[in-house]
């Protein structure tokens, strides 16, 4: 039997006691809790160091937030922590490390900053060198009366880190230089008025990245220019099926491309779905292809695994992951065996 180790980030109310950990059969999609590591708040968005030896989780606290670093036992998956560090922001929802592994990248989604750390040697997070605060807002007076910096994203080369902020309306791109960021040229790409730009993705073929939007629930395509940074927007799509006229309590929350670069996902909230998309490769353009109910409410994040077999997606609001066998061909997800209990689960990573 073939297993892979599952990490699920969690919001740390009603039963979660922090990051739980399960073992997912990659022959028939079972999925079995093993672990949880307890004792961290709110330890919601997880990455891991290039190396695998070293899981990072952003402590996702609305007064004071942290990010924490763990030994992964490679044995068992099972994780020691070693150190925790301030984002001198509040709520961090997202981080990133760059290839080489020396610098941390952290995403502060209330006080709309970035902090930037070096990696020492053995893994653990170094002092913050760096804290970038965002300025600006958008149309939407209750969402967006402030920058709210949702997601950071390393470029394919290792060279930029592309940051989705929800309340500017736009992606800030930055040149990672020596372990600290620079603005880059162009600094920004903007999405229409009100989108909320929430998290992003580059097509494996380099030439393409995807933003999804939480607010009005889209994906923007655009092209990518891996010399200059810059990206080109050049289509804007729905991630709701058509004749879906009451939007109320819907969102979007998470976007993956397939290892394959044939198809695109993105999750709806609200709308309990995941949306999935066709990619023209000749010029990445999106053809919707439909939607699978992800079986819960309010999917937040989900993962592909690595053979790109299967989806698995994380439901909020009702504490269970959903698993999906994925049609290599059709790009179509078929829901695999009972609900799994995870609570409050916020991120999917499996291990490396």
């Amino acid at each position: 039997m073939s297993e892979r180790t599952l990490y699920a980030g969690t919001y740390t109310q009603k039963d979660s006691e922090g990051i739980y950990i399960y073992r997912f059969n990659t022959e028939n999609g079972a999925l079995r809790q093993q672990a949880v590591v307890a004792g961290h708040e709110n330890p919601s968005f997880l990455t891991f160091h290039p190396q695998g030896h070293i899981l990072y989780a952003v402590n996702e606290d609305v007064d004071a937030g942290q990010v924490s670093s763990f030994a992964i036992d490679p044995d068992t998956g099972g994780l020691t922590h070693l150190n925790t560090q301030p984002t001198y922001g509040t709520a961090p929802c997202h981080l990133v490390v760059e290839p080489g592994a020396g610098t941390l990248v952290v995403a502060n989604y209330y006080s709309g900053n970035v902090a930037v750390y070096p990696l020492n040697a053995d893994g653990t997070i170094g002092d913050p060198v760096q804290n970038i605060q965002h300025h600006g807002s958008g149309p939407n007076q209750e969402r967006q009366e402030a920058a709210h910096a949702h997601s950071a994203t390393m470029s394919p080369d290792g060279s930029r880190v592309y940051v989705a902020d929800l309340g500017m309306d736009k992606v800030m791109i930055y040149r990672l230089v020596d372990g600290r960021l620079e603005a880059n040229q162009p600094d920004s790409v903007g999405v229409q008025g009100g989108a909320g730009p929430r998290h992003f993705d580059f097509h494996p073929n380099g030439r393409f990245a995807y933003i999804i939007n939480e607010l009005d629930l889209t994906v923007t395509v655009c092209g990518f220019d891996a010399d200059t940074g810059a990206l080109n927007p050049k289509q804007t799509i729905s991630t709701l099926p058509e004749g879906v006229d009451d939007r109320s309590g819907f969102s979007c929350a998470d976007i993956h491309v397939s290892a394959d670069g044939r198809f695109v996902y993105g999750s709806n909230r609200g709308h309990h779905t995941i949306a999935i998309f066709a990619v023209d490769q000749e010029s990445g353009l999106l053809t919707a292809a439909g939607h699978a109910s992800t079986r819960g409410e309010t999917p937040r994040n989900f993962t592909l695994d690595p053979s790109g077999a299967w989806l698995l997606a994380a439901n909020q609001d009702t504490d269970d992951i959903s698993v999906f066998s994925r049609d290599a061909d059709s790009g179509q997800l078929t829901p695999v065996g009972d609900m799994v209990w995870a609570p409050m689960p916020v991120c999917l990573k499996f291990g490396p």
